[in-house]
């Protein structure tokens, strides 16, 4: 089965020392004083004061956390961005997280390994993801192998309980006043099995109707695996 495989892959880049990465689009948040679901322990008569009503024109706008999720090391990456979740923001998610962090601890890593959900930004027939993943395997000079979740399976994927819920936790009853909050709540998110996580704003903007023509596609490096080739490929440099 495609989770066998999956395992399979893990293990394989894990007694190499290459990366295995969880990636994902956390639920996109509304930034502004809005009520945040969860009660927070406060001192008597000294709650934050929010809106009284939820309207968006109030807000700054949505807060999209695109998270990458380093299994081997138990730290976490979220690149925070302010406009539209696609498939070029996610691979930017992924150069930030090299530029920030991977190349520190993975500069002699020969591959990447990421682990991704089906649909989505990143999803395993969007055009965008794969072409913009041959530009980052480019500029990094390795090869980015993706195994895709199949429909349905998400919860299966490691940065959900292992960051996601961990952030959750962290800002529930915290009302998102600011991108600065939002970044920092993220930033603070601490559990006893050690994870860390860094997160960093992304204020550039991203083209929703992107389109990625045939001559394109037929540009890219792509090996697909014999295994499930529709959920399973490598993208050479």
């Amino acid at each position: 089965s495609q989770f066998r495989y999956i395992n399979e892959q893990v293990r394989t880049f894990q007694a190499r020392g290459d990366p295995v990465l969880s990636v994902d689009a956390k639920k996109h948040e509304r930034v502004g004083e809005f009520k945040n679901a969860g009660r927070t322990w406060r001192p008597k008569g000294e709650p934050t004061e929010v809106n009284v009503y939820d309207y968006p024109d109030l807000g700054e706008g949505p807060a999209i956390p695109y998270g990458v999720y380093d299994v081997q090391r138990n730290r976490g990456f979220v690149n925070v961005g302010m406009d539209h979740e696609t498939a070029e923001f996610a691979v930017e998610s992924l150069r930030r997280w090299w530029r920030l962090v991977g190349r520190r601890h993975y500069g002699e890593a020969k591959a990447w390994l990421i682990c991704a959900d089906g649909g989505g930004s990143n999803g395993s027939r969007r055009r965008g993801w794969k072409w913009h993943l041959q530009r980052l395997a480019s500029e990094v000079g390795k090869p980015v192998t993706v195994c895709h979740y199949p429909p349905g399976t998400s919860k299966w994927n490691k940065i959900e309980h292992r960051l996601f819920s961990q952030i959750s936790l962290t800002w529930r009853g915290q009302p998102l006043v600011s991108y600065e909050a939002v970044v920092n709540l993220i930033g603070s998110t601490r559990t006893s099995t050690g994870l860390k996580v860094k997160a960093m704003l992304d204020r550039s903007q991203y083209d929703v109707g992107e389109k990625v023509s045939d001559e394109q596609m037929g540009r890219i490096n792509l090996r697909e695996h014999e295994v499930h080739p529709e959920w399973n490929y490598t993208i050479l440099p």
